[in-house]
């Protein structure tokens, strides 16, 4: 048991030195090697991400089955991780130099995320890990809107100071999604104070407290969050996402408002409006396979007979 806390002490202090020496590396370059950086790291950090490979591989084979061959899947997979390895090193170069996200981001839809700050309410910003989604957050943040995001923290303390004061520099502010109570009161307190307030709705949330709905087919535990906030906020969901393209820039797509269904029942109410939620995330995964993080085990938790279910 000693030798496997101090494995996982080494090589968190590995990834956290390793971090910081990119970061110190990326405040010195130019725009124009960031690139050239990234697919250096990206080639030599591709064969050791073995067991994340298969993991990725096997979320692949759920979500599409027969729908896309070996070969498609392979495509997915390289280049899921190459947009996973130019999203962090991208996102520790713009947080040094956030005056390029003007000409590297474009917006599509940011109407829709005016009229609903117009409510006076703040707005639950419903996204996913998809496309480099933190870089979406600064961007709101460098837009002049008060931005904050539900976080889990890094297991790593220092890595985890080390973000969240890189963030607050930005104008993200952090709301920490443990421990859960101060999470609800901390995010109520962000809505209230008008800010947009981004929730990653894609990942396995367990069977304690969430429900679970169809996602690709497969039942999947999913976080009540969004929902359960705005029938106690009064502020609208707004879903957006950010996509690469291919010359290198970013589009963010802002969803209209997102108009939740009522039902008599509280709790089948909350499960059907996350089952909607979920299916519009599918359909960007399905038109973006490429920009999801399959590496995560979304469908880990099964349901039992007795937990809530939504459709859409």
């Amino acid at each position: 048991m000693n030798f496997e806390r101090y494995l996982k002490s080494t090589q968190r202090a590995m990834a956290r030195y390793g971090l910081f020496t990119s970061a110190w590396i990326l405040d010195r370059l130019p725009l124009g090697m960031v690139e050239l950086f990234a697919r250096c790291l990206i080639a030599a950090g591709f064969r050791f991400t073995l067991r994340q490979r298969r993991i990725a591989r096997e979320s692949l084979e759920v979500a599409f089955g027969k729908e896309k061959s070996p070969g498609e899947i392979d495509r997915i997979i390289r280049r899921c991780f190459e947009n996973f390895g130019y999203g962090m090193i991208e996102m520790l170069y713009f947080m040094s130099h956030p005056r390029l996200t003007d000409r590297m981001v474009r917006w599509e839809g940011k109407e829709h995320l005016d009229k609903a700050l117009a409510q006076g309410r703040g707005v639950i910003a419903v996204t996913a890990h998809f496309g480099n989604f933190p870089l979406m957050m600064l961007c709101c943040a460098r837009q002049g809107y008060k931005t904050a995001s539900i976080i889990r923290p890094a297991r790593d303390a220092a890595l985890e100071k080390y973000l969240f004061r890189r963030r607050s520099e930005c104008g993200v502010n952090t709301v920490y999604a443990i421990p859960r109570r101060e999470c609800v009161n901390n995010a109520l307190k962000s809505l209230s104070g008008g800010e947009v307030l981004f929730i990653p709705l894609d990942q396995n949330f367990g069977s304690d407290g969430g429900v679970f709905v169809d996602f690709f087919g497969q039942k999947a535990a999913t976080a009540t969050g969004p929902v359960v906030f705005a029938r106690r906020s009064g502020a609208p969901i707004v879903p957006m996402f950010i996509v690469r393209e291919k010359d290198g820039t970013h589009t963010i797509m802002v969803e209209p408002i997102f108009e939740l269904q009522e039902r008599a029942d509280e709790q089948e109410a909350v499960a059907v409006n996350i089952a909607g939620l979920t299916n519009l995330i599918e359909r960007y995964i399905r038109r973006y396979p490429h920009e999801w993080g399959w590496m995560h085990r979304r469908w880990k938790s099964r349901p039992s007979e007795t937990v809530v279910s939504g459709k859409s």
